[in-house]
């Protein structure tokens, strides 16, 4: 099944002093699934040799680079160029979502003001990204599970002292409790509403951090879980707590049944009709 492009105008906001540039063009198909990137910019010092490799992408990209120098060693002004574009942009009335691509937990309260205001706010990071700043965003997508820009080691300009990745959460015990608390009284689940409560109860749910391309084939891997259906109706159960599912007559059996019960009537009643005939004449 095909889905129609989202028209959401999205403001994707890069901060260059903590992202690779070799993310780009993955993270930047990943959000072409959730909106129109109207506004793309990156975010820091250009003068300084460590962000020569973003030259490329920039241009590859169409992205706008924001120059801010570092006035005063060791504080980071592009947090603060980014955080107060992001204000006026808001304040534009032109965007109804916002991508804050960076791993430093500085953007948290970026993102939660642009959630009060009524905006979508997708972030994208690394897995050593702070929890506050992925509980902080609608959606945050991790960057190692993009294209090819998988990371084996020290990001370009990551903070020195950076938390390391947390471990995934236990992928059993958060699709039962999905499957749990979506559930109809027969103990299925429609797959959308397991997908809806993963995204809810965290941001960061993503099929790909187990090896799975989509929702459904990570369901239908497990062996705890069964499933029934096909497509949009897809319907998925804790083995041995679900109630067999019957199906329906469909539309043409019904039909035809129905003229099997009409055409012995009519046999039926011709049947009659010669034997009235018959005594009548022998009488």
């Amino acid at each position: 099944m095909t889905t129609t492009p989202s028209t959401t105008r999205l403001a994707v906001l890069i901060d260059a002093d903590n992202t690779s540039p070799k993310h780009v063009s993955a993270l930047l198909e990943e959000l072409a699934t959730y909106g129109v990137a109207t506004v793309k910019r990156a975010y820091g010092d250009w003068t300084t040799p460590q962000l020569g490799g973003w030259k490329a992408e920039l241009n590859r990209h169409a992205i706008v680079p924001v120059q801010q120098f570092a006035y005063t060693t060791g504080k980071n002004a592009t947090d603060s160029a980014l955080i107060i574009d992001a204000m006026d942009l808001l304040y534009s009335g032109n965007l109804e979502a916002f991508a804050l691509v960076s791993s430093d937990s500085d953007f948290t309260r970026l993102a939660t003001r642009l959630r009060e205001s009524g905006k979508t706010v997708y972030g994208l990071g690394l897995r050593k990204t702070p929890q506050s700043l992925v509980a902080a965003c609608d959606t945050f997508i991790y960057l190692e599970v993009l294209g090819r820009g998988a990371v084996g080691g020290p990001e370009e300009g990551a903070e020195e002292g950076a938390e390391p990745a947390a471990p995934l959460p236990n992928l059993q015990s958060l699709l039962s409790r999905a499957v749990n608390a979506t559930s109809d009284d027969d103990g299925w689940s429609h797959l959308s509403a397991i997908g809806k409560y993963l995204r809810s109860a965290d941001s960061s749910f993503d099929p790909r951090l187990y090896g799975a391309a989509k929702l459904a084939t990570l369901v239908e891997g497990q062996a705890y879980l069964t499933t029934t259906g096909s497509g949009s109706g897809v319907k998925v159960g804790l083995k041995g707590q679900t109630t067999p599912v019957t199906k329906p007559v469909t539309k043409p059996v019904a039909k035809a049944v129905t003229r099997t019960a009409t055409a012995t009537r009519t046999t039926a009643a011709k049947t009659a009709s010669k034997r009235t005939t018959r005594k009548a004449a022998g009488s």
